[in-house]
């Protein structure tokens, strides 16, 4: 997206029903929206449909837009909101993590803890680590996978991120710790078991 752009001169003109302004927005902040959609959704379709359902919702409370917030973080609100309607189900993993962490403490360690800077740069950047770090993060609880999307994967800062999830700073501070803890925990036996795998065989003489 080019940071450069007349934001606040878009806006209005989006305000004053302008339909090339629409197409601008659609085109500054589409790749965005859907980027997060799809790392949300697991799904192609699905995040074509968030991004679709993100504008149209957009352009039609455009007039509500009070630019509290950047309007890019505005639209990643909405999205979010979409891709949740989408995606509320119970849980699959209830782990010990989720159970004993409060929100007002990020002190508490796994108990599993594996050094991920013993892995080889280029084993990290295996395409085989990387669906399972995908298939990790898509199996975050709900609320951590949507900080930790945001802030880690995204590049929003804290104060976007509370925004577009309309909680507070710390609380978004203390959710994506929560969510660094439970993928450690969660990717721990994975890398562990690749570096013994990947570890030399002693010989038996």
């Amino acid at each position: 997206m080019n940071d450069n752009y007349d934001e606040a001169g878009l806006i209005a003109r989006l305000q004053a029903g302008d339909k090339l302004a629409c197409a601008e927005c659609i085109e500054i902040h589409s790749p965005a929206i859907y980027r997060l959609a799809l790392r949300l959704m697991q799904n192609e379709t699905e995040a074509e449909d968030v991004l679709q359902e993100t504008f149209l919702s957009a352009f039609k409370a455009i007039d509500k837009f009070e630019g509290r917030s950047g309007l890019g973080t505005w639209l990643y609100r909405i999205a979010y909101n979409a891709a949740m309607m989408r995606l509320r189900k119970p849980q699959k993993y209830i782990l010990s993590v989720e159970e004993t962490l409060s929100e007002e403490d990020g002190r508490l360690i796994p108990k599993q803890l594996f050094d991920w800077c013993c892995l080889p740069e280029e084993d990290f950047a295996s395409s085989e680590v990387q669906k399972e770090l995908e298939r990790a993060i898509y199996d975050l609880p709900e609320k951590y996978k949507s900080v930790f999307v945001l802030r880690e994967l995204e590049g929003l800062s804290t104060q976007e991120t509370a925004a577009t999830l309309d909680i507070s700073p710390a609380s978004a501070k203390v959710r994506l710790h929560r969510a660094r803890l439970w993928l450690r925990e969660r990717l721990t036996p994975y890398f562990t078991e690749m570096v013994q795998a990947s570890a030399p065989k002693s010989s038996v003489i």
